[in-house]
């Protein structure tokens, strides 16, 4: 595998790539920017959000509008051409703690979204999390999982049958059969990954999931089961990763110093986009 290369650097704090309309979609936290960045890695500010963390996915046509969750708003926010905010649906009484870690969007238009269950960055101590899921017109929110280690990265297979759900803590990918209603059931270990610490993935048409890992500086590609497949190796932590460009074998990772969640805000500035070539392309949603 080529030795990645650096696309994009001095981000505050990157997370949630996407790869959407021909180009990588970065949410810098730190910033509270929403980037748009082009394959030379010249980039744009589509919208600012006030909130760390916030995450991004569109709704599927006709709708096609582009979503953020933000923990500070405790709203999942629709954001328009200009870069305008509204409130697509409110979520603060859904949970004690606000959603704070990823959205994804299935592509009947049921939004799933995740949180960790505590303030990480306030010291609070660790809580179970939970999966919600919101009404693909906004008009509702409600919890579909719990007990939810850390719940990070989400993804959705090609054919919309499976929520695969990064549990941090746990050191696992667990899986949701989805029903028609969107409620999930069914749920089973996708992977264990051993001493991995799943934040971000993304879905390859293999099936395999790339995860990102922070405290171990890597990302990884596994099947189901957890056979490790590939193994990219970084300088710093490794927030998320998506698979993108025009043939969906480009694997865009956002990186960053970490020094725990005590100093969560060190490192600002050290957050970079990076590209390896691999050989399968993307598959599901996001």
């Amino acid at each position: 595998m080529a030795t990645p290369r650096v696309l994009l650097e001095g981000l505050a704090f990157g997370e949630s790539p996407r790869w959407h309309d021909g180009a990588l979609w970065v949410c810098d936290w730190g910033a509270h920017e929403l980037l748009r960045v082009g394959s030379d890695g010249g980039s744009e500010v589509v919208a600012r959000v006030r909130s760390f963390p916030f995450c991004i996915d569109w709704l599927p046509e006709p709708d096609g509008r582009l979503l953020a969750v933000s923990a500070a708003d405790k709203a999942v926010l629709a954001v328009g051409g200009d870069g305008t905010l509204e409130t697509f649906c409110a979520l603060d009484r859904l949970a004690a703690a606000p959603p704070n870690n990823e959205i994804v969007v299935h592509p009947d238009g049921h939004v799933y979204i995740d949180g960790g269950g505590f303030d990480l960055g306030a010291g609070e101590a660790p809580a179970p999390g939970y999966v919600a899921l919101v009404a693909a017109d906004g008009s509702a929110a409600r919890l579909v999982a719990d007990g939810i280690e850390f719940g990070n990265g989400m993804a959705i297979t090609q054919d919309g049958s499976t929520l695969i759900v990064a549990e941090s803590y746990g050191g696992r990918l667990s899986a949701f059969a989805i029903g028609a209603d969107g409620g999930l059931s069914d749920r089973r270990v996708w992977a264990q990954l051993g001493d991995g610490t799943p934040d971000g993935i993304c879905l390859d048409a293999s099936g395999a999931v790339w995860y990102a890992d922070v405290p171990n500086r890597r990302c990884v590609r596994v099947s189901e089961g957890g056979e490790v497949l590939d193994t990219v190796k970084f300088d710093r932590g490794c927030f998320a990763c998506m698979l993108g460009g025009d043939d969906g074998r480009t694997l865009y990772v956002v990186a960053r110093e970490w020094h725990g969640g005590a100093e969560m805000r060190r490192g600002d500035g050290t957050g970079q986009v990076l590209t390896t070539r691999v050989q399968v392309p993307h598959a599901g949603h996001p």
